[in-house]
């Protein structure tokens, strides 16, 4: 009876270790009903019952829902998931399309200058073509001609 208590005792303490480490390895999306961190105070604080609850309500055992919860989700790089994504199959096409790229950017750049070129002469004449013609200093200098 004594070594009957031991191996229930010493198969608690396993269970009790077991889910503790599960619940620190296992990623949040296969966690169920509470927090990563709820569990583990549960686990860690309630022992036994803890960990039962951990095994029962706990982990999603199944591993159906983290991967169809994964793809639901955004993705936090967007433009990795578009379906025109180019994959280059060997690696002269990956060059071409780095070139393409560079090309699209530079061509980017251009615009970008010669728009702002454009909005800063536009300020330039409104700026001039607001002030009256009196306001214009006299290029011959405050006494009229010089000469």
């Amino acid at each position: 009876m004594l070594f009957f208590d031991g191996a229930f005792g010493l198969a608690l303490l396993a269970v009790w270790l077991f889910c503790i480490i599960d619940v620190i390895t296992t990623p949040d999306a296969q966690i169920r009903n509470l927090p990563k961190l709820a569990w583990l105070f549960i686990v860690i604080v309630l022992a036994d019952l803890g960990s039962i609850a951990w095994l029962v309500a706990g982990r999603n055992w199944s591993g159906n829902n983290s991967l169809s919860h994964k793809s639901n989700r955004a993705s936090d790089f967007p433009e990795y998931e578009r379906p025109g994504r180019f994959v280059p199959s060997n690696p002269d096409d990956d060059e071409a399309f780095l070139r393409q790229l560079r090309e699209r950017a530079e061509q980017q750049r251009r615009d970008y200058r010669a728009r702002r070129e454009q909005e800063l002469q536009a300020e330039r004449e409104q700026l001039l073509g607001n002030r009256a013609d009196d306001e214009l200093p006299d290029p011959d200098g405050p006494n009229g001609s010089s000469g």
